[in-house]
């Protein structure tokens, strides 16, 4: 209430002093006036528009009172201002009627600016506006204007003025021809007007209710006439006006920024068009955005949607950015043009004024002081300079000279009020261009129509010509914040909330378009790369083999075969193929990255690449997951080779990414291919270790462990034993040395250190299944009771440790100086340290070693997983002797005995019972006998701990070569 009696008070104030308003000679003074007479309308607006008002307002009273113990002194008379506004218009025209001759004035100033503003773009374009080459000889003149304030100002703030000065005084509308034609002209301009953020004013539909309900309707029937002839040309014209405008702007900012990015020293000069350009730009998108929300009934609805928005946004940011850069240009420029030419200009205009009183005296000599004392050495020294008081003056000068019968009327001076505002324009390029640039290009209200903002990033970014622009959607996020008030900090942080979300949604669309093509590229690339691999070699070597034995060609119906590479012969080179456009997308989302390497929104940094990044490497992990093609139910996935070709071909064609952009590829594979080689990715996703790992157990070893698969040690692989269970794979395919090779590649140390962890734990839970007592029995020369069934396991446990030592030896890479030193000295370490903590560090040292490729003669893994269980301890027989090496070895290490003097005692008792077996007739003691003979060979050939000499002080090789003759004998006879 106070704020509205003070309102009041000042329009009173004016009134009373019969002040003189215009537009282009007191641009300040009248533009403060008509501003106040708007926001106070928009208020009065905005608070009839409550449903609620009332009763919030009454338990405002009963929570002051009970409080307070008494009621607000002030709640009588806003109980009373709220029922007198039940209907605004009717209440505001009241109230506005004593101030009519000055609002019309005020307006009326607007005749000769508002029409040269609101122009259709063909004469935009015979004009040549904003062009800087249409003069050439002229580029180097400074833009001078009579009304250079005017040039800027915002066309929907002129049409606020306009519209709503005329619904408080609508009288002067029905007497006064000039101020008809100036509604007329406003109301044919659009269809809503903005009265706060995204409350906006149907102007035609409020018109029409002003004028037919709180007027006379007999005396201004015609006005309604008027108002729906406005409408239906706005609706019919408005649309194909605007979208003109906008492609008009399209090329004249882009010319006008090419032309100043070139030679950045005209930006002194013509900081002018600058200005004016971003003005123009910003209203034409907030006019879009206004309609876009309630587009009219109309033939041609297409003329509300631009699917080139970007553009224009993205050349007003590159302007900006540009004015930014080159500021010290334009402080430069003007600082010697106010000093050199303005303040001649304004003190010869002082001294042909025939009457100047001493008060208006003093300040025109202080205006021409201050300018006259400017000296470029102090841009030089980068001083600070502040014209906030000289232009204040000129405020107060205004206001002096505008009230009747002022000592010095300012409009019988008209040359002083033009060189005052072209000076003041002037300062604000020198101390105050932030705010200038906020005042021109600002586009906040953005945030407020969410709606609007997806929907024009989401129809730029379908148009391919316009995707290199896109990236200016999000990069506007930043200027959201500008919204905010300081009076209201509550809502700063919901503003914050809703720029990041539109900012980071739009990043991520750009980002998901970006990565969509880089990765369509690679599948691309990929598939040409597998057609160069050998095993699709075979219908080559058999088509030029069969051309060279001459045999018949084949029939017309059968389709040629192209060879790799055809898809790179042209015959023309308009002919545009997939590849060809896939690039060129690519181009164009790349350069909308041009825009900025990074950005500020909402106090948080914005770096685009980043985005990119992130959306590659969550996706490029899903495809090579998915290239793995996994299925448990089939036992089928890609071969290790096969995706390792896939893998390269992805990342080869990743790096040539950085042709267009900035970004770490390197980074970005590495990150990807580390994460392959755990168990689950950065999204808790199974990576192509955990498959393998799986496949290999359960589809490999399994069958090997059943003996459908034999491990050959000569090929050094597993193959396919002839069954009548065909299986779905070949094992040799997976498991030779260059698909071992490519499975460490692959997955690396840590993924294989994986695999090796999950073999061990099969092992131990076959020797939990066959405790380990049974070769202390053995080894007692005691009956061994389950024998067939500790032979199996210790069969399928020296199976997995065969294929575990094939992986173990694809690793090659070079273990560390250190962990060979700790290896070499581990004898020192066991004599000084207990033997807990030298079985860890040992442990650690052997398991860093194998990750590394380092073979061991313990293997660390088993003795680790045994040492866990804490116990006291198909027919791939050969690989028994692996078996009871490595879990004769971990168990007695774990024991803390010497491995080699234990493995001798077994290998004594063991030949003792071998020999006393010898000498017994009986059929089935003596079965496989030379095959056990053999065994025990194999046992001391595979052990670092025995050697052949041990086994000779203590079985006759006799029997060894007999073994050897007999087992050779009976394989001829078997496969005879």
């Amino acid at each position: 209430l106070p704020s509205q009696d003070h309102v009041y008070e000042l329009l009173n104030t004016l009134d009373a002093c019969q002040c003189f308003l215009d537009i282009s000679i007191n641009f300040d003074l009248t533009k403060i006036y008509l501003d106040l007479i708007v926001t106070y309308t928009s208020v009065i607006i905005m608070l009839s528009r409550l449903d609620d008002k009332k009763a919030l307002v009454g338990m405002y009273n009963c929570a002051y009172e009970m409080t307070n113990g008494t009621c607000d002194s002030s709640y009588p008379r806003l109980s009373q201002m709220l029922i007198e506004y039940e209907q605004p218009w009717k209440k505001l025209h009241e109230d506005f009627g004593p101030h009519t001759r000055l609002v019309t004035s005020a307006v009326l100033s607007l005749q000769m600016v508002y029409p040269r503003r609101n122009l259709p773009a063909d004469q935009w374009r015979r004009a040549q506006l904003l062009s800087l080459l249409s003069a050439p000889a002229n580029m180097l003149d400074p833009a001078r204007c009579d009304t250079v304030a005017c040039e800027y100002l915002s066309m929907e703030v002129m049409e606020r003025w306009i519209i709503i000065s005329f619904l408080l005084c609508p009288s002067s509308v029905n007497s006064h021809p000039p101020s008809l034609e100036l509604w007329k002209a406003a109301l044919r301009s659009g269809l809503y007007l903005t009265l706060t953020r995204d409350e906006a004013l149907n102007i035609h539909k409020v018109s029409e209710e002003v004028f037919d309900t709180v007027m006379c309707v007999l005396r201004y029937g015609k006005r309604i006439a008027d108002i729906k002839e406005c409408r239906e040309h706005a609706i019919q014209n408005n649309g194909a006006l605007h979208r003109e405008r906008r492609g008009f702007l399209r090329g004249a900012l882009k010319e006008l920024f090419n032309v100043l990015e070139d030679e950045p020293g005209l930006l002194g000069p013509k900081a002018l068009y600058v200005f004016m350009a971003l003005a123009f730009t910003r209203d034409e998108v907030l006019w879009l955005v206004r309609h876009s929300e309630n587009i009219p009934k109309t033939k041609t609805p297409e003329d509300y949607v631009d699917n080139k928005m970007a553009e224009l946004l993205f050349y007003m940011v590159k302007l900006k950015a540009l004015v930014v850069k080159h500021s010290y240009v334009i402080q430069r420029y003007h600082v010697q043009y106010l000093a050199q030419f303005d303040a001649l200009v304004l003190n010869d205009t002082i001294q042909n004024m025939y009457v100047c009183p001493e008060e208006e005296s003093i300040l025109t000599s202080s205006f021409v002081s201050t300018l006259s004392a400017l000296s470029i050495k102090q841009v030089q020294n980068k001083e600070k300079f502040d014209f906030r008081a000289l232009r204040l003056d000129w405020l107060r000068l205004q206001a002096y000279c505008s009230v009747n019968k002022a000592p010095l009327p300012l409009k019988e001076y008209p040359d002083l009020a033009k060189v005052m505002n072209t000076i003041q324009f002037h300062t604000r390029l020198v101390d105050n261009m932030e705010d200038l640039l906020l005042e021109t290009s600002e586009l906040s209200v953005l945030c407020f129509y969410p709606r609007v903002f997806e929907k024009m990033f989401q129809q730029s970014s379908e148009e391919p010509s316009v995707k290199r622009y896109i990236m200016a959607f999000p990069y506007i996020c930043s200027d959201f914040i500008c919204c905010a008030h300081p009076l209201c900090p509550e809502e700063m942080e919901g503003i914050q909330s809703k720029s990041m979300r539109l900012c980071v949604s739009s990043m991520q669309q750009i980002a998901k378009l970006t990565a969509n093509v880089v990765l369509d590229i690679c599948a691309e690339q990929c598939n040409l790369n597998d057609q160069l691999l050998p095993k699709n070699s075979a219908k080559t070597i058999s088509t030029a083999r069969n051309k060279k034995l001459k045999k018949p060609v084949p029939k017309k119906g059968e389709v040629e075969m192209e060879k790799p590479g055809a898809e790179s012969v042209r015959k023309d080179r308009a002919v545009v193929t997939n590849m060809d456009k896939m690039h060129l997308t690519l181009t164009e989302l790349c350069s909308s990255y041009d825009l900025c390497s990074d950005f500020i929104v909402s106090d948080h940094i914005i770096n685009p690449a980043e985005f990119l990044l992130s959306h590659l490497e969550t996706r490029l992990s899903e495809i090579i997951v998915k290239m793995a093609n996994n299925s448990p139910p089939s036992q089928e996935i890609t071969r290790p080779s096969d995706l390792l070709a896939a893998v390269r071909s992805y990342s080869a064609s990743l790096h040539t990414i950085s042709g267009y952009i900035n970004l770490d590829v390197s980074r970005l594979v590495k990150s990807i291919l580390l994460q392959q080689t755990q168990p689950l990715d950065s999204q808790g996703s199974k990576t192509i270790t955990s498959l393998y790992t799986n496949w290999y157990l359960e589809s490999l070893l399994r069958h090997a462990s059943g003996s459908l698969i034999a491990h050959s040690p000569t090929m050094q692989c597993f193959i396919n034993q002839p069954s009548d269970s065909d299986l779905s794979f070949r094992a040799d395919e997976f498991s030779d040395i260059s698909e071992l090779q490519s499975l460490a590649q692959l997955i690396g140390p840590y993924g294989l250190k994986y695999l090796s962890e999950n073999l061990m734990w099969h092992i131990t839970s076959q020797v939990s299944l066959s405790p380990f007592l049974t070769l202390c029995s053995l080894s007692l020369s005691l009956p061994l009771v389950g024998g067939e069934n500790v032979l199996k396991r210790m069969t399928i446990i020296g199976v997995i440790l065969s294929f575990k030592a094939m992986a173990q030896d694809c690793l090659n890479d070079v273990i560390p100086f250190y962990i060979l030193c700790i290896y070499q000295y581990g004898a020192f370490l066991n004599g000084l340290l207990p033997n807990a903590f030298v079985l860890q560090v040992t442990l650690n040292v052997f398991e860093l070693a194998s990750a590394a490729g380092f073979s061991c003669d313990i293997d660390p893994a088993l003795v680790s997983a045994i040492a866990s269980m804490r116990t006291g301890h198909n027919n791939n027989i050969h690989c028994l002797a692996v078996a009871v090496n490595q879990l004769a070895a971990s168990m007695f290490t774990i024991q803390g005995k010497d491995i080699e003097q234990q493995l001798e005692e077994f290998l004594l008792l063991a030949s003792s019972t071998l020999l006393q077996l010898g000498q017994t007739v009986e059929r089935v003691e003596s079965k496989n006998r030379d095959s056990v003979y053999l065994l025990l060979h194999m046992i001391v050939e595979q052990s670092p701990f025995l050697s052949q000499d041990t086994l000779e002080g203590c079985f006759p090789y006799v029997l060894l070569r007999n073994a050897y003759r007999s087992v050779y004998k009976s394989c001829i006879v078997t496969l005879g």
